[in-house]
């Protein structure tokens, strides 16, 4: 112990200081969105007492902390009455929310048991996971799923990540990042996304400076006129999942007016004269009609994004729309390429390997049979997201000595899985993990998951709290969080970059880490030689090791970085010549030639937008004045994120209610105002949602996503906390739609609204 002569009184963040005799001053980070900010933890006893920023440490910012209200929940979340602190078993049917203690070893003794027994009679895809974030690790679960020999996690890849990940490798051998510099960027397009509220704080206040400075121009592509558009020199509100066509609209106006890079072009682009064709048909007019938004301004964008140095960022507005995701991060590769914005500082930047292990090695995926590997149910169906696709991408990526994750890019659909759990069809799958993930409000199609998952043989779940999700399960597992586990962040191992820091104390009552959760259940199942290290902060030590670096220099800064060369295409390969990309060609291929070899497309097409109102539905409603209208789900809004943070009593009374928005025109069209009552329907079911007004297209409505009512007690059966109510998932479908990747729509999905009679 030492003496601390500086530390924040109790209850205060930036105010008044005392002398605090027998405490300690330790590093240690939030975990309540991706930055992993740092902070200094006054620590007494093994408890901590108060918290504060860490100027010293990586990422921080003082313009973040005084904006975030989540931060702040980190010393009432550690000892919180709802929080599960130790491994329960369920005594009663399930749902019944009965539940008795056990310890550790009779939990994981019995999980392991019957897990076992359930390979034995199925095969080792009877086990299935379910995993979200931003408060795990995914690795330690993807190397127990390999290690037992089943392919069928799920996650939110498909719908989140993979897609530009997948196109962005195959159009230019590796991922890229935008590389936004003052004075060199001329223009910066932000794509589907809105960082004001989501996790990207220090994103946005880059933002901010764009908005406020004329050295470069902001140009926002969204539906919804959001806080990016509010700053934007150009808001282009597309119709929600024609984007693809926007960015073939773009290229027709680039190609036409001869204001592409030529020389980049005929030296590193292969396919250009097959794109100009294709493109030809995409007029501003053309467009500007099928995408609802102005011809003069689809003609503005296109010379925007050809004048100079542009950076593009994307998100989850473009991963979410089916059919028409993997065609339009594709078109998207070919604006950057045809205008030479590709491994350039000022536009973006192909990043690099990892200098530390990887986290392909990590999830020790390679530990699969070929009879293993065969069991995967996207085999056929989502010809890319298997390992079919997989490993014809890695034989182009290792060519320049890169892997991309396998587990994430590989990960089963749940419509798959779920289908496998209703049917036995191609196999049983009767086992679940759920780790940091609330599938009943997060997966599509809410009723169709609660039937699956009733039908279960076992489900764990690893969580804080006991989530509707978690109401089902057989055993919680209660997780280690924020400032009680040690935090190396890489999102995937497809950059050189990780960041986080120690934890301040070990965890409260008989909390575990993830890790040490899977590496016990790992022990009792034969796969201790591959669980070397003995916690969670000896692997991120064992995977730092490559660099040099140890565990301590990491945690004394927050971050290991090592910014990525520009314009490695150019570098010498061994052949001395340069090395190009890492593609079939070894050009950026704006025309394919991995695609097809899968069934896809070697140049971008517009998808048909996913359908799930039937037209005698539609019909039925109109009759009665609803409106059929495109609607947009999982938009995010801060204090909360997805289904969480919403047990927290500041941020419900100050938003009590899911809400849906839609612009003033369509509220007076329907007869409805700001606080009324709308319900939604498609053929999957209804919810009711409290009206809110806001700026945006006319025939689009924007719902809030993951709701339920944690204050109303444990969830149990028969409402299990509110999730038929006002859950958007009970509308949705998780039916593929790409035929690559095999992502579903939760973007671009038609419903009827009309003001609720009850």
């Amino acid at each position: 112990m030492q003496l601390a002569r500086f530390g924040p009184k109790s209850g205060s963040h930036f105010g008044e200081w005392y002398d605090c005799p027998m405490s300690e001053i330790k590093p240690t980070n939030c975990h309540f969105c991706g930055y992993c900010c740092a902070f200094l933890a006054t620590v007494e006893d093994g408890r901590v007492v108060d918290l504060v920023p860490d100027p010293t440490r990586y990422p921080y910012d003082e313009r973040i902390l005084a904006g975030c209200r989540r931060w702040r929940m980190n010393l009432d979340v550690l000892d919180s009455p709802r929080r599960v602190n130790w491994p329960l078993r369920r005594v009663g049917e399930r749902g019944s929310g009965e539940w008795e203690r056990v310890s550790w070893d009779e939990a994981l003794d019995d999980i392991a048991e019957r897990l076992s027994a359930l390979r034995e009679e199925h095969g080792p895809g009877t086990l299935a996971s379910m995993i979200g974030g931003p408060h795990a690790s995914f690795w330690p679960l993807h190397r127990f799923m390999s290690l037992f020999g089943s392919p069928n996690n799920m996650g939110i890849g498909q719908i989140c990540w993979n897609p530009r990940i997948w196109m962005d490798a195959i159009t230019f051998g590796w991922t890229i990042e935008a590389d936004i510099v003052f004075g060199l960027t001329k223009a910066l397009f932000i794509w589907g996304t809105n960082p004001a509220q989501s996790d990207n704080s220090a994103f946005w206040q880059t933002i901010r400076a764009v908005g406020a400075s004329d050295q470069m121009k902001l140009v926002c592509v969204d539906p919804r006129f959001t806080q990016i558009a509010a700053l934007a020199d150009l808001w282009l509100p597309v119709k929600p999942a024609t984007d693809c066509t926007l960015a073939l609209g773009m290229l027709h106006v680039i190609i036409e007016e001869g204001l592409w890079d030529r020389e980049f072009v005929d030296e590193w682009c292969h396919g250009f004269e097959e794109l100009a064709d294709h493109v030809g048909p995409f007029t501003p007019d053309y467009v500007a009609e099928f995408c609802g938004v102005s011809a003069d301004d689809i003609v503005q964008a296109a010379r925007l994004f050809a004048e100079g140095r542009t950076a593009l960022v994307s998100g989850r507005g473009i991963d979410q729309v089916g059919e028409s995701v993997a065609p339009t991060h594709r078109a998207i590769c070919c604006l950057r390429a045809v205008t030479g914005n590709v491994d350039r500082p000022g536009s973006c930047i192909l990043a690099e390997a990892s200098d530390f292990t990887s986290e392909v090695d990590f999830e020790m995926s390679d530990a699969l049979t070929p009879e293993q590997r065969a069991l995967c149910l996207n085999e056929g169906v989502a010809p890319l997201q298997c390992f079919t696709g997989y490993d014809l991408v890695r034989a182009q990526t290792e060519k320049l000595g890169r892997r991309l994750p396998m587990r994430y890019l590989t990960s089963a659909s749940p419509d798959l899985v779920l289908h496998a759990m209703e049917t036995g069809e191609p196999y049983r799958v009767s086992a679940l993990i759920v780790n940091a993930t609330n599938p009943l409000l997060t997966y599509a199609d809410t009723n169709r998951v609660f039937k699956a998952l009733m039908d279960l043989d076992l489900i764990v779940v690893l969580d804080y709290y006991i989530t509707p999700t978690a109401a089902l399960a057989d055993y919680i597992l209660p997780c280690a969080g924020a400032i009680e586990r040690p935090i190396f962040q890489i999102h995937g191992g497809v950059a050189n970059t990780g960041y986080g820091g120690p934890a301040a104390v070990e965890p409260y009552y008989e909390r575990k880490t993830d890790y040490d959760i899977f590496r016990g259940l790992g022990q009792r199942l034969g796969q201790a030689e591959s669980w070397p290290d003995a916690t969670l902060a000896d692997a991120f030590a064992s995977q730092l090791a490559p660099t040099g670096w140890s565990w301590s220099d990491y945690c004394t800064i927050g971050i290991y970085h090592i910014p990525p060369d520009p314009e490695k295409h150019l570098k010498p390969g061994t052949d001395g010549m340069p090395q190009g990309f890492a593609t079939t060609s070894g050009k950026i291929e704006l025309a394919s030639e991995l695609l097809p070899q899968l069934g896809g497309q070697r140049l971008p097409e517009q998808g048909k937008l996913m359908r799930l109102c039937s037209p005698e539905l539609v019909s039925e409603g109109v009759a009665r004045g609803a409106r059929h209208v495109e609607m947009l789900t999982g938009s995010r809004k801060q204090p909360y994120n997805a289904s969480m943070y919403l047990e927290n009593p500041k941020f419900r009374a100050a938003v009590p209610e899911p809400v849906v928005e839609m612009s003033a025109a369509l509220g007076e069209a329907l007869g409805l105002e700001v606080g009324d009552i709308a319900k939604l329907t498609t053929d999957y079911g209804t919810a009711r949602f409290k009206v809110a007004f806001a700026k945006m297209r006319d025939d689009v409505i924007n719902v809030d996503y993951g709701w339920w009512y944690p204050e109303r007690g444990v969830p149990k059966a028969p409402d299990f906390g509110g999730i038929w109510e006002n859950n958007v998932n009970t509308l949705t479908s998780c039916a593929l739609q790409e035929p690559l990747i095999g992502t579903w729509a939760y973007n671009a999905i038609d419903c009827l609204i009309e003001k609720c009679a009850e």
